[in-house]
């Protein structure tokens, strides 16, 4: 009788690994292995099986046509073997590991995890919080919430909210922003992390989209929001991450002009991976929590106005 599995199962998850994430480390750092015993997992499974199934470029390991058009079914099939591994043993169904960015954890999730413990009393959420975009087919990671345009490989990811996006800052400096253009005139603060387009906004606003904006940079999100709060400038926030400090008065949105971008926030876990019901449980939960939080203008009693049309 032949052999099903004429390659190791372990080689093969080195194979799955390399051909996912382009490197050897990540095989080795998840095997538990050396680097030298991924390269050797390779070279006999390519021997195994008569044919070549990586290409070296400047970007590292790439999978051949032939293993490329397969590694959906191998990943998949992985994620299932982790998945029934844990049902068997129960493990893992009581807690809900998310991997999150700083901003949202900081300044939406952190602030309302009570609730979702209060509604799920024996589930408990653990947060990785990170500016890495960490492998969601890990089998620590449940899921993770990523900003962006919602296309990543190897990603299933549903939009929950954060598209629309305006400036901010501290009720001191609101009497310098009687319009759009006295932008030129305050410091505005430059957030390097940052994905949303000044240009996009200045231009819907009316103004021109090369208007030179002087004020500090800063290389991490969270620390642009705080000096925003401090009044060291105005800041362009998605108002999902603004809502709670517009809310409690330590931002305010100067202009009330929103503007509907092509990224959000999104829910993302790894493809063909099943979706178990403390997922499920969290994303029902997304669903009801980010709605009940937009905007900042409804807690404060003000009229939302009409968003700026889209780029």
């Amino acid at each position: 009788m032949s052999n099903p599995f004429p390659i190791p199962l372990n080689a093969l998850r080195a194979i799955e690994i390399v051909a996912r994430r382009g490197a050897l480390a990540p095989a080795a750092e998840e095997l538990g292995v050396t680097i030298g015993a991924v390269s050797q997992h390779l070279r006999r499974a390519e021997e195994r099986l008569g044919m070549e199934l990586f290409t070296r470029t400047p970007q590292g390991l790439r999978p051949l046509p032939a293993l490329a058009q397969v590694l959906p079914q191998l990943s998949a099939g992985f994620s299932q073997l982790q998945e029934g591994l844990a049902s068997l043993t129960g493990a893992h169904e009581g807690v809900l590991n998310v991997t999150v960015g700083s901003v949202f954890a900081s300044r939406w999730l952190i602030w309302r995890v009570h609730r979702f413990s209060a509604l799920h009393p024996g589930l408990e959420m653990r947060l990785t919080v990170t500016g890495t975009m960490l492998d969601l087919s890990r089998p620590d990671i449940d899921c993770g919430i990523r900003y962006g345009d919602g296309t990543w490989p190897g990603i299933t990811a549903s939009l929950i909210g954060g598209q629309d996006f305006q400036p901010v800052c501290a009720p001191a400096l609101r009497e310098r922003l009687k319009q759009p253009a006295d932008l030129a005139n305050v410091p505005v603060i430059a957030d390097q992390t940052s994905m949303l387009d000044w240009p996009a906004w200045l231009a819907a606003a009316g103004l021109d989209p090369k208007m030179q904006l002087l004020g500090p940079v800063y290389s991490d999100a969270s620390l642009a929001f705080d000096a925003a709060i401090s009044g060291q400038g105005v800041l362009l926030a998605a108002d999902m991450m603004t809502a709670d400090a517009v809310s409690d008065g330590r931002l305010l949105r100067p202009f009330g002009l929103p503007l509907r971008g092509r990224r959000g926030y999104f829910l993302a876990l790894a493809k063909g991976r099943r979706e178990p019901k403390k997922l499920k449980l969290f994303r029902d939960w997304l669903a009801e929590e980010v709605p009940a939080s937009a905007g900042g203008y409804v807690q404060q009693g003000i009229g939302l106005p009409p968003p700026l049309p889209g780029p």
